[in-house]
């Protein structure tokens, strides 16, 4: 199937989607909201729709892009913007991977 065929397959789709798949298909469901911050490397991440999750983010302290979040000042230091959580101009995560990556939470 050529790359033109499922572009165009996916307009018609579109095209004829309901009012709220449309509206969900413009504001994803991985967009944050809110984020809490905890002294163990954990944000309690609230999403676009309402579901509260866990995201751990020990894992990323070994990679060397993120060797600033070593430091607790730092990453309790993070904010919500552009609908997702970033520390300054050059340390975010992306938003998709955030709701992928996280354990859902009872509220």
């Amino acid at each position: 199937m050529s790359s033109c065929f499922t572009k165009l397959h996916h307009c018609v789709k579109y095209a004829r989607s309901s009012r709220k798949e449309k509206m969900t298909m413009m504001n994803p469901v991985w967009i944050v909201h809110e984020v809490e911050l905890h002294e163990d490397y954990t944000l309690l991440l609230t999403f676009a729709n309402g579901e509260k999750k866990i995201y751990n983010a020990r894992p990323l302290l070994e990679k060397a892009i993120y060797s600033q979040l070593k430091s607790p000042a730092f990453f309790l230091n993070a904010k919500v913007a552009c609908g997702t959580v970033v520390w300054n101009d050059d340390l975010d995560i992306a938003p998709e991977h955030l709701y992928e990556c996280s354990e859902s939470v009872d509220v």
